[in-house]
């Protein structure tokens, strides 16, 4: 077992009581303000103590979460039905909404991505929003997609993607795009991820 092994498995256990406290709430209340408040009160750890606890905290409570993850400074998860895959790192100030995020997606400061688009309904103008309802979607963030500071998602995203800073992403584009822009389109695609470096270390 590696050191950062031993690390993580030591923080695990020390957040099991924190998981069996939120286990007990939950009995009390609903599972997602609950799981709020726990977030909210984990993000407010700094250093690489609260990357740790995050961690290995999301890795107990979320389902089929990894505790190799890195969670920053200041990030929120509002909900417990997220799944976040080995590898991936999610810089500080960033709103998680419902989603999977897929094995070695980075998310830059400040990323939102949304659970989905439907969260709030206004097709009637005669009824206020708030009493409209709405949907929550769980948004897929494939993997190995890199998002820029500031961007807003809200669609599924297939693996390999590059969202630019500060863009608003509305619907699922192809494979190995790269998208800007409000709303986000296609500017570009990535080169070819089977394309092999050749023996002077040059791409072919």
């Amino acid at each position: 077992m590696t050191a950062k092994r031993a690390v993580k498995t030591v923080f695990r256990l020390l957040m099991l009581p924190i998981y069996g406290a939120f286990c007990l709430l939950t009995l009390f209340g609903n599972t997602d303000s609950v799981f709020q408040g726990f977030s909210q009160a984990l993000s407010l750890i700094p250093g690489r103590i609260g990357t740790y606890c995050r961690a290995a905290f999301y890795s107990l409570a979320c389902p089929d979460t990894s505790d190799e993850i890195s969670i920053g400074f200041l990030t929120l998860l509002s909900h417990r039905d997220t799944t976040i895959e080995r590898g991936v790192y999610i810089g500080p100030q960033g709103n998680i909404g419902m989603c999977t995020i897929k094995e070695g997606t980075l998310l830059g400061s400040g990323v939102h991505i949304l659970s989905g688009k439907n969260q709030h309904y206004f097709d009637d103008p005669e009824t206020p929003i708030q009493q409209q309802g709405g949907r929550f979607e769980k948004v897929v963030i494939g993997a190995d997609c890199w998002l820029g500071n500031q961007s807003l998602v809200m669609a599924d995203l297939p693996k390999r993607t590059i969202v630019a800073a500060g863009a608003i992403v509305t619907h699922s584009p192809d494979a190995t795009s790269i998208l800007a822009g409000n709303p986000a389109k296609t500017i570009q695609r990535r080169a070819n991820p089977e394309r092999q470096p050749s023996e002077s270390g040059v791409s072919q």
